[in-house]
């Protein structure tokens, strides 16, 4: 009898910590929530990679292999302290090469409100039903709105279902589908993710984390072949970069029939596409120095593939590149087995590549923070910095712009679309911006490496503006020394000429404010003295903002000494909004 008193008593308490749990089911967020996925129309509402008509067109094994999971991710927002993620498989849990981790498991990260990037830990249980349980959660320095988070899916296995858990009192809201055009990586077990320990080490994955881009990973072991049925559905997809990376599953074939193989390829997807496309040769093997055969294997395929890439060119076929084996320079600890690489080598390869990719794309990353492109999310209780670079990009494509002004808070809440409730000089953009054309590019609290993100991805893309107005650094006071901000925004121009080379540029001096106006009259010289050397033009409107003593003139701003009231944006917004020469 006690023993059953005792039983009743752990059931009535544990039975509320269970009810505790809310549970979010990514299926039934109400819109497209599957990362990295392409076909979205067609497959949004699954965890797979190809739509349902390539079945009987694709090869079966890369039919049944497109029902993984790889590349495939959800995003979200929560302040929860706590996260679960319980979901089912379709198949083994793992391979005599691989873990249950990077077959069957899931990866966590968390991003904070100035773009960094932190793995999180989970205790997992491969089970029937697989779990993964996030402890201890912190909270961001800015804000209590807690973090972002990417949830990367198994690399070898389907999902059959899968739920997020958090505790009854805790928020989560899924993210939508990105609407930029995304990498597509067509490649063999390499690119799939064999054999990556866990999810985001495979390579694809790095690589997306590292530009932020969307990835679609069409990796099928052992059958990534060039084959035209899977170019076909390639080609479907509105790509900024196709990445082609299939020479390890065409060892065994003729050397003439690989280089065939390759110019196929090109000349199909060119049929329908013009964006850039990158062949990858080889890496090579782990015992290729001590296995004679392997060696000549490898070295006969990259010998087609570098034919194939010399005749493209000869034939002017446009905006092919190639990365080659001694570019990838892969170390001889970098594998598992003779040919899939270990996370060692995944990293090496992804970085191998993001180089070449950088370069194509014109999205360089420099050595300082103002010169690293990221984002930030550091007032969500204001707005969503995120939603906010999505509805420019959609009232862009909408209503190309003839002028644009980039900036933080100043810029953001001074007028026009997308609205803001905030509206500090809403009658003087009426008044001046808007006549002249301008589109509001602001985001509160942005720096200069966040403005950068911003451009590498489509907000100065896809129309050509006459006016390209920059009014941005002020929050990198204090953070950065003058000279990083003076070099970040020479990259940063650099990077808007490359995307707007017809437009006017000018640079708006940072404007005062309260307690730092001589920090800023000593910058804004620096500023001057390089945006005139580098060809574009400067204005100084904020000295208008000042008083004969050299101090802010307190009634020209809301009350902040930092963002000008309508009386002080009717002062500067002539000058800002004019520009007298052109680049």
């Amino acid at each position: 009898m006690k023993k059953l008193i005792c039983l009743l008593f752990c059931c009535l308490f544990f039975l509320p910590a269970a009810a505790q749990w809310k549970w979010h089911n990514p299926m039934k967020a109400g819109f497209p929530v599957i990362q990295n996925q392409g076909f979205t129309k067609e497959i949004g509402d699954s965890y797979t990679r190809l739509p349902g008509r390539a079945k009987g067109v694709v090869s079966e094994p890369v039919w049944n292999l497109s029902r993984h999971s790889a590349g495939l991710a959800i995003y979200f927002y929560s302040d929860a302290p706590r996260i679960k993620v319980r979901y089912a498989v379709t198949g083994g849990l793992n391979m005599p090469h691989m873990p249950s981790t990077g077959v069957s498991g899931v990866d966590l990260y968390s991003i904070n409100s100035d773009g960094e990037w932190r793995f999180c830990f989970g205790n997992y249980s491969f089970k029937d039903t697989i779990t993964y349980t996030y402890n201890n959660i912190g909270k961001d320095r800015y804000h209590k709105q807690g973090f972002e988070y990417r949830l990367y899916l198994p690399l070898y296995n389907g999902v059959e279902w899968l739920e997020i858990g958090t505790p009854k009192d805790a928020e989560l809201e899924f993210i939508p589908v990105s609407p930029e055009k995304p990498i597509v990586l067509y490649g063999t077990s390499i690119a799939q993710g064999a054999c990556a320990s866990r999810p985001a080490m495979a390579w694809g994955t790095i690589l997306q984390r590292s530009l932020d881009y969307p990835l679609i990973n069409l990796g099928f072991s052992g059958n990534g072949k060039l084959a035209k049925e899977v170019l076909q559905f390639i080609g479907e997809t509105d790509a900024r970069l196709y990445i082609l990376d299939c020479m390890p599953n065409l060892i065994h074939e003729d050397e003439a029939h690989v280089t065939e193989l390759a110019i196929a390829a090109v000349k199909q997807l060119r049929e329908k596409r013009s964006a850039p496309i990158l062949l990858v040769e080889h890496d090579g093997y782990s015992n290729q120095q001590t296995d004679t055969l392997q060696y000549k294997l490898f070295a006969k395929t990259n010998r087609a593939s570098r034919k194939a890439y010399e005749q493209l060119q000869s034939e002017g076929v446009k905006d092919v590149y190639y990365l080659s084996y001694e570019e990838l320079d892969m170390p001889s600890d970098s594998w598992v087995d003779y040919v899939h690489p270990s996370d060692f080598g995944m990293q090496h390869q992804a970085v191998a590549v993001e180089k070449k990719v950088r370069e194509i794309l014109h999205i360089p990353a420099g050595t300082i923070a103002t010169t690293r492109p990221v984002t930030q999310r550091r007032e969500p209780g204001m707005y969503e910095w995120r939603a906010r670079h999505r509805a420019f990009l959609e009232h862009i494509a909408n209503h190309p712009p003839k002028a644009v002004i980039l900036g933080n808070s100043i810029t953001h809440y001074w007028g026009g679309e997308p609205e803001h409730r905030n509206k500090n000089g809403r009658e003087t953009w009426e008044k001046v911006m808007r006549p002249a054309g301008f589109q509001n590019l602001g985001c509160g609290w942005d720096r200069i490496e966040n403005v950068l993100w911003r451009v590498y991805h489509g907000e100065l893309d896809g129309y050509e503006a006459g006016k390209v107005v920059l009014m941005i650094g002020t929050n990198n006071c204090g953070l950065n020394s003058d000279k990083e901000i003076v070099e970040g925004l020479r990259f940063l121009l650099s990077a808007i000429h490359q995307r707007q080379p017809k437009a006017s540029v000018k640079v708006i001096g940072i404007l005062p404010r309260r307690n730092q106006e001589q920090w800023v009259r000593n910058i804004n010289f620096d500023i001057k003295e390089m945006v005139e050397t580098e060809g574009y033009e400067f204005a100084n409107p904020g000295t208008a903002l000042l008083q004969q003593d050299g101090k802010i003139n307190e009634s020209l701003f809301i009350g902040d000494g930092l963002h000008p009231n309508d009386k002080g944006y009717e002062l500067i917004a002539g000058e800002i909004s004019s520009l007298n020469k052109s680049f």
